[in-house]
């Protein structure tokens, strides 16, 4: 018996970390995962791609390894992008790989490989689909046409999900061109889980879903529920040449911490060379952060919403900082330095008292001075030299941890805002 809504959601909360992989006849060209629709190509001659892709070195027990050892907890694939071309076994259509020149089913390697390295599976499929007849324009044109297209959709996630299970999310995407009564997306979710009475779902088919999923930026949602930013490693979701514009680790990182303070997840995109395999940079940069979170995890797993606010303090209970990143866990408070200040680091406002403070990467602990009356955290005898790549801090505290300050020199003794007296568009 698999987990139920309930308990997989509370995986999905916890998941914190996931790899994306956008992967097709896209790649080939190196342009982009669009280039169909933006260069207008032919349907006819871009199909014949298909007969070239030969993904040789495509690997999903390696890209499931690289991910496992990068610190992440899921992936999620494309099993087809709006261009149509699907990773796996179809008996809908022969526009997939199984029956053209690979040969090959990508899905159920990736599925096999990411249950071997104790990976969550979510799966992406989009809705929009450019290739068949009719096709998502058509389908807005004609009733007949529409009818035809909304029941190939249905019939294509109900082969993917009876295909493939157990998985843990069906991550929609490509709601062009209807709002969810145009996809009859209640009966869409509702098919889904009678098949699969666990899976959760994203927002993409124009109903709520069970969790945001935040693109290209890292906004936790206000009120809170479960949410995922998806930001890509470089600049472009899929493998286009030229593109060298990787984000370094530390960046990384940072997405990384902010999604721990939001208590979201990451889902980071790496799109494999035209041969399958993942380029070497991005192996690079995914295994340096890896080793860093193998001694800075409790830093970025298992934290809870530690977040500030600009206007009014409300449940806020954290601050922002010039030299470190903060995030929490019960009573424990997590610096995350993002510059080092050499001997010393200064925080101010700590409103709850520290009692001891660890390194995380060696658990020495350190001595400090701490000054209730304005939360003055000062920690001591540090290298003058940075040791390594964001090194952190464990701050264990008397209770909850809460930091205030605010824009003036000490905190009023009347009520004001903390930094902002009027909406600003700045972001935190």
């Amino acid at each position: 018996m698999f987990k139920s809504r309930a308990e997989n959601l509370r995986d999905f909360v916890d998941a914190r970390y996931g790899l994306f992989i956008h992967y097709g006849l896209y790649s080939l060209l190196g342009r982009g995962e669009w280039t169909l629709n933006k260069e207008l190509i032919d349907i006819d001659e871009y199909q014949r791609l298909a007969n070239s892709f030969k993904a040789e070195n495509f690997n999903a027990d390696q890209i499931c390894a690289l991910a496992k050892a990068s610190g992440m907890s899921y992936i999620c694939l494309t099993t087809m992008h709006h261009d149509g071309f699907m990773l796996y076994d179809s008996d809908l259509s022969d526009f997939c790989t199984t029956k053209t020149a690979c040969g090959r089913d990508f899905v159920a390697e990736t599925i096999a490989a990411a249950r071997k390295h104790g990976l969550r599976v979510h799966l992406y499929h989009s809705l929009n689909h450019w290739t068949c007849n009719p096709s998502s324009s058509a389908a807005l044109e004609t009733k007949e046409a529409y009818e035809k297209f909304i029941a190939f959709t249905f019939a294509r996630i109900k082969e993917l999900v009876t295909k493939y299970r157990p998985i843990d999310v069906l991550w929609y995407d490509g709601w062009w061109p209807f709002n969810a009564k145009g996809w009859m997306a209640e009966e869409m979710n509702k098919m889904v889980l009678e098949i699969q009475p666990w899976i959760i779902f994203n927002g993409r088919n124009c109903l709520p879903g069970d969790f945001t999923t935040p693109e290209g930026h890292m906004s936790a949602p206000n009120p809170w529920r479960p949410w995922e930013a998806c930001l890509t490693l470089n600049d472009n979701w899929c493998y286009v040449k030229g593109d060298e514009n990787w984000k370094s680790p530390s960046q990384v990182i940072s997405m990384l911490l902010c999604a721990a303070k939001g208590n979201g997840n990451l889902l980071l995109g790496v799109g494999p060379e035209p041969d399958g395999s993942i380029p070497a940079k991005a192996e690079e940069i995914m295994l340096e952060v890896g080793n860093w979170i193998k001694s800075n995890r409790e830093a970025v797993y298992n934290t809870e919403v530690f977040d500030m606010g600009l206007m009014e303090r409300g449940e806020h209970r954290s601050d922002w900082s010039h030299v470190c990143e903060y995030t929490a866990s019960g009573n424990n408070l997590y610096l995350t330095v993002k510059c080092w200040p050499g001997e010393e680091l200064t925080i101010t406002g700590l409103k709850t008292k520290p009692q001891k403070i660890y390194m995380l990467e060696n658990g020495k602990e350190l001595p400090f001075d701490y000054n209730p009356a304005n939360g003055k955290l000062t920690l001591k005898g540090l290298p003058e030299q940075s040791p390594g790549l964001r090194p952190g801090f464990k701050v264990e505290c008397s209770g909850r941890p809460e930091i205030y300050r605010c824009g003036g020199m000490h905190t009023p003794c009347v009520q004001h805002p903390p930094y902002d007296p009027c909406p600003s568009d700045l972001s935190i």
